[in-house]
């Protein structure tokens, strides 16, 4: 087996550890909140805590491991998150569950951003999109697998434990990853030349890397990308916070009910993400970059928003299993295509590119996952923030149109 095959395996399998760790904060939300006394305003505030430092950090680490190197950066922050995500199981109150998820929140952070980097290094760019997808996909299955964990855990042992038995999961990884993967291709043990010969130029280069800032912040395309990102992550973070609690004490769902529930929809997730990581490489190759990665992202988030709007007017616990399970598994057809981007235009820069992307998603989703408490509170009413979110999902889809992925934002030769 190739070695960047071995590599792709890796963080398919850190992919899913991330969203091990993320979700089952979500899965047992109603859990904690009756256990701890928390109201629906403060559990948004648990839930924003994370999203905060997340998205604050996206860029700093994003630029660390493109100077740095991954193998170290990547095997710190999985480190990082994985005590605090059982550490998470220690919390006792309100005050002390948000300061552990915040801090949860910085390692997690430089996850995409830092594989990212690491894919614009090892494949070419035809093949971004299905690696992207494969490692995105890996993240779905990782929310699917979470309340056939966490649940039982919760039933029998209570839902401190399951923090514990999942925060050990990175501990194996970072392991792993250090003992196998090299900045520098040459010197992984067992590479053969024929296979070194095949790689990009950037993952033979030693070269000091300095991120030319003052040209990527005038490029309009890229601020197009950030706000495209921002409004989609109304939709994504929906899924990733309130989701479990939504089905759960909005449309009723049982602890029995709520493991498929939760289950189905992210494996739509996770094949969306596969055929979209294939379809954005296909249609980029039939049609080039500009129209193959905007014709696939566009229609995606359109339907998307549709679906959202259903899922909220449609009474009913059924229908709204069917539209969410479409929504989620339509809205990341597209997400393939926009981690892409971030290597089309961003080149050997994709890992400040993509944690800059990331970083204004995430300010979205913390926006949205505050608002989402406040609105429920206010209105009594669980059905009302989908509306919202499916008027951010449609902006996103106007705004992924005028997005060219055929410029980049700054040469590979240019230095500051």
């Amino acid at each position: 087996m190739k070695k960047r095959n071995i590599l792709l395996l890796l963080l398919i399998l850190v992919g899913v550890i991330t969203f091990l760790d993320r979700i089952n904060i979500s899965v047992a939300g109603a859990t904690i909140m009756q256990d701890l006394g928390l109201s629906r305003k403060q559990w948004g505030w648990v839930l924003s805590a994370f999203i905060l430092s997340y998205g604050l950090i996206q860029v700093p680490l994003g630029v660390l491991g493109d100077k740095k190197g991954h193998r170290n950066v990547l095997t710190v922050i999985v480190l990082w998150w994985s005590v605090f995500t059982a550490l998470t199981g220690m919390a006792g109150g309100f005050v002390k569950l948000i300061a552990v998820r915040f801090l949860f929140g910085i390692g997690e952070a430089g996850s995409y951003p830092n594989m990212t980097g690491v894919i614009g290094k090892w494949f070419s760019r035809s093949e971004t999109g299905k690696a992207q997808g494969a490692i995105w996909a890996a993240s779905r299955l990782g929310g699917a697998l979470t309340p056939f964990v966490v649940i039982p855990v919760i039933a029998l042992l209570g839902w401190r434990v399951a923090f514990y038995i999942l925060g050990g999961l990175g501990l194996l990884w970072s392991i792993a990853w250090y003992y196998f993967y090299r900045d520098k291709a040459s010197t992984i043990k067992g590479i053969r030349m024929s296979e070194l010969d095949s790689l990009p130029a950037a993952v033979l280069s030693t070269e000091k890397l300095e991120i030319p800032w003052k040209t990527i912040l005038t490029r309009k395309q890229f601020w197009l990308l950030l706000s495209m990102y921002f409004f989609y992550a109304w939709g994504s973070w929906f899924f990733f916070s309130w989701f479990p609690t939504f089905m759960e004490l909005g449309r009723g769902y049982t602890k029995g009910q709520l493991t498929y529930a939760v289950a189905v929809p992210f494996l739509m997730s996770m094949i969306g993400n596969i055929a979209g990581g294939f379809l954005s490489d296909k249609l980029s190759v039939k049609y080039g970059l500009r129209t193959g990665r905007r014709l696939l992202g566009t229609g995606a988030l359109a339907v998307s928003s549709l679906c959202m709007f259903l899922a909220g007017f449609i009474p009913g616990k059924l229908q709204v299993f069917i539209f969410l399970s479409l929504c989620f598994g339509v809205i990341d057809l597209m997400l393939p295509s926009a981690w892409a981007i971030c290597t089309d235009i961003g080149r050997k820069f994709a890992g400040a590119v993509s944690g800059a992307m990331n970083t204004a998603g995430n300010i979205g989703g913390f926006i949205c996952a505050a608002v989402f408490g406040y609105v429920v509170d206010g209105t009594g009413n669980y059905n009302v923030p989908l509306y919202i979110i499916a008027g951010m999902l449609l902006i996103s889809s106007i705004l992924f149109l005028n997005l060219d992925p055929s410029r980049p934002l700054a040469e590979d030769n240019l230095t500051v």
